[in-house]
């Protein structure tokens, strides 16, 4: 039986969005892994998003939290607010008690990836601060760690991402993630993936 990976995220922009169909690649690229995008539920009105200028919205179908349970390892993506998940990703957390309560994910895989604004903005507090919901769902972080290897090093030009997961900075809209980010956003798929499909194996 294949592998289950989800990648739920919220992108208001498509820097995030494009971060997970990068994922989405490397994560297939393992034999025996099905992979699927989520998006998580909008929460604001769509004349304030008018106003905000986010484009509209992909076919990615929205995902309720019951859909998580049949999911074998998740990965979650989203934007930094104040070096914090959106307020969007905290409300679907928040949906996820009756997860909680029969602690349907504990001893899932999860990972995550994100964007910010500015080079300071979060790339690590965003992460750190996310793995508090991992924490009480009992799911089991796998962070990238330095596994994409000499690029995590690289001093010489502006690049997003951690040891915590894959990332890339939004600046002011107009910067998209660079080669290398999309880079380590595959990295990050396919690494989460062939650990997913080990515990999987392991425990059928």
């Amino acid at each position: 039986m294949a592998t289950k990976v989800y990648i739920v995220y919220y992108s208001m922009y498509g820097h995030v969005g494009k971060l997970a169909e990068e994922i989405q690649k490397g994560a297939s690229s393992i034999e025996g892994v099905e992979v699927k995008l989520w998006q998580v539920p909008e929460t604001l009105a769509e004349d304030v998003l008018g106003k905000m200028g986010a484009p509209p919205k992909t076919e990615v179908p929205i995902i309720t939290p019951n859909d998580l349970a049949e999911a074998d390892g998740i990965l979650f993506g989203f934007p930094t607010r104040f070096g914090m998940m959106c307020a969007q990703m905290k409300a679907f957390f928040d949906s996820t008690g009756g997860l909680w309560r029969e602690q349907t994910l504990a001893g899932k895989p999860a990972g995550i990836f994100y964007s910010t604004g500015t080079q300071g903005g979060g790339q690590e507090t965003t992460p750190l601060t996310a793995i508090t919901q991992l924490t009480h769902h009992g799911m089991l972080f796998v962070p990238v760690g330095y596994t994409f290897g000499a690029k995590m090093f690289e001093m010489d030009k502006v690049k997003a991402g951690s040891p915590y997961g894959s990332g890339t900075f939004a600046g002011d809209g107009t910067r998209w993630p660079t080669t290398v980010e999309l880079e380590q956003a595959f990295h990050q798929g396919q690494y989460f993936a062939g650990i997913a499909k080990k515990l999987k194996v392991s425990s059928a």
